[in-house]
């Protein structure tokens, strides 16, 4: 058996390189590669020695050549391929360890030039690899140093590879393969070329939309069902999931996941993320139902339960903080379908254990976790897809523009940066009343922000919530004063949007009359 050794990322490969001689396995390596191996005292064959051509080009042509590629694609079962190989003096290859060239990092350095990426495009690496991933049958091809393990496994209780590993090994090449050539294409199709300005030191200008858009996900598992169920579905994650996101959560009990939990958890998981102090979401319908912060867990879930018991059974908990026995114990008197939080005390698993059903989600949060957040965000439409930046804007005390006669109070305006982040996540038309790090009343996703305004309020009576002296959060701009009026007659003494309206004089006018105080954000937050 020989193999055939070129990576650029070098980690491990000295340690497979050494258990593959132990096995009798001949060593075929390029460049570096068989420098290093040669270095650790290993036999090892240079590729030019195989070819019988030397490496030129700086490298950039050494395995483009039939020795080694008729030694990669070469059907063992096919006697024709075996008689050529034999009539031009070709062995066969029958594992390759190939990684290849650093693109991705490369071109995600600042500064990085039109020179370093295109020299950083690999050439022979993805070429051997394919060769052996469409020949699975006869050649083991690796890509990736977390596959080293199992292949030695199986060499040292088989001798060879089982067609299992093999033809795994061969999808995971062709993934590998496909990822990298969708980041090439990014890449290059984002440069705004300037031939006036080519040089090896040339920084080109980049779209923050390619001409094309590539984008790879890896299945985390078939659910189920759909949103409904007569449709299908499966849930996929980023190729890199980031530290305190969803996809990166492990179920420590409870039923699988279903389509409309994960969608209503990333909904939860993404609200409570965007506070610093510690917080609880109930999310029903991907809208949050309640939401508080509170010196505890126990006292921000007791509080966000308050907002809307009725919507809040069957809901989705998130937590930004560890759930302790005494939160555990709260949640777990209402019907709960999903609970995600950083950590859980013990006690707190002991509290779920008898309620098998409830998905309990363990999240565990980077100390940045407020700046986590997805780049891009995607729509499909008919035969296309919508694309846009994520909404990460994070208003700070500084951006509100008072446009009242009454000034806010430094109570009224820390309820308002906490209504504004919770009407980011509400479904538009928002409109979101709150009171001492709580919301007291919610209106999302009516076709007329007035009818957000009423149903906001109408929620709070059946709550037993009182809106005397809240602050209320728009989404947008009120277009007429009669938005303004619904709130203010509901028992808001302060109240935050946009502004931008071609009668914001007219609102101003209005909050002058009523006796309340405004601010605009100067930004709204459209959740569709």
């Amino acid at each position: 058996m020989r193999a055939l050794i070129s990576v650029s990322d070098k980690t491990g490969i000295v340690d497979l390189a050494k258990e593959l001689h132990a096995l009798g396995v001949g060593l075929i390596s390029t460049g570096g590669t068989a420098k290093l191996l040669a270095e650790q005292g290993l036999p090892v064959t240079e590729v030019a020695e195989v070819t019988g051509f030397p490496e030129m080009l700086d490298g950039r042509v050494k395995t483009l050549h039939p020795k080694v590629h008729g030694g990669l694609l070469a059907r063992r079962d096919t006697p024709e391929h075996m008689a050529a190989l034999k009539a031009h003096n070709i062995d066969t290859i029958d594992l390759l360890i190939v990684n290849l060239y650093p693109f991705e990092a490369t071109v995600a350095k600042p500064g990085c030039t039109l020179a370093d990426a295109i020299e950083n495009i690999d050439i022979g690496g993805p070429a051997m690899v394919r060769s052996a991933a469409k020949n699975w049958k006869d050649v083991g091809i690796v890509t990736d140093a977390s596959q080293y393990a199992d292949v030695i496994t199986e060499l040292k209780a088989n001798g060879k590879l089982s067609d299992k590993l093999r033809f795994s090994l061969s999808v995971a090449a062709f993934n590998r393969i496909s990822q990298y050539d969708g980041a090439i294409s990014n890449y290059l199709s984002s440069v705004n070329f300037e031939a006036e300005k080519l040089s090896e030191t040339y920084v080109p200008e980049r779209a923050q939309f390619s001409g094309q858009f590539n984008e790879q996900y890896v299945k985390v598992q078939d659910l189920r069902y759909g949103e409904n169920s007569h449709q299908q579905a499966a849930w996929y994650r980023d190729l890199v999931p980031a530290a305190g996101s969803l996809a990166t959560g492990v179920q420590l009990q409870g039923k699988e996941l279903s389509y409309n939990n994960i969608a209503d958890a990333d909904a939860a998981w993404e609200c409570v993320k965007s506070f610093e102090t510690s917080a609880c979401v109930i999310v029903k319908h991907a809208n949050p139902c309640g939401v508080a912060v509170g010196t505890t867990a126990f006292e921000a879930y007791s509080k966000a339960f308050q907002t809307d018991p009725t919507s809040a059974f069957g809901g989705i908990i998130a937590f930004n903080r560890p759930v302790d026995k005494a939160a555990a114990e709260a949640v777990s008197k209402q019907f709960v379908e999903v609970l995600m939080a950083p950590d859980f005390s013990a006690e707190a698993l002991e509290v779920f254990k008898s309620k098998v059903n409830v998905r309990l989600m363990k999240i565990a949060l980077p100390a940045n976790y407020g700046d986590v957040r997805n780049a891009l965000e995607t729509k499909r439409v008919g035969s296309g897809l919508l694309l846009q930046s994520a909404d990460n804007h994070e208003l700070a005390l500084a951006d509100m523009k008072i446009v009242t006669v009454k000034q806010p109070t430094p109570e009224e305006l820390h309820d308002l940066l906490f209504a504004w982040k919770v009407a980011k996540f509400v479904k538009s038309n928002a409109i979101v009343f709150c009171k001492n790090g709580m919301t007291m009343g919610v209106g999302a996703g009516q076709m007329s922000r007035l009818d957000s305004a009423r149903i906001a309020s109408i929620k709070a009576e059946a709550a037993k919530l009182s809106l005397q002296n809240t602050v209320v959060a728009s989404d947008a701009f009120f277009p007429f004063r009669d938005g303004l009026d619904v709130v203010v007659d509901a028992g808001a003494t302060c109240v935050a949007q946009p502004g931008g309206s071609m009668r914001d004089q007219e609102v101003i006018d209005a909050a002058n009359e009523r006796g309340v105080a405004m601010v605009f954000t100067g930004v709204r937050h459209f959740r569709h």
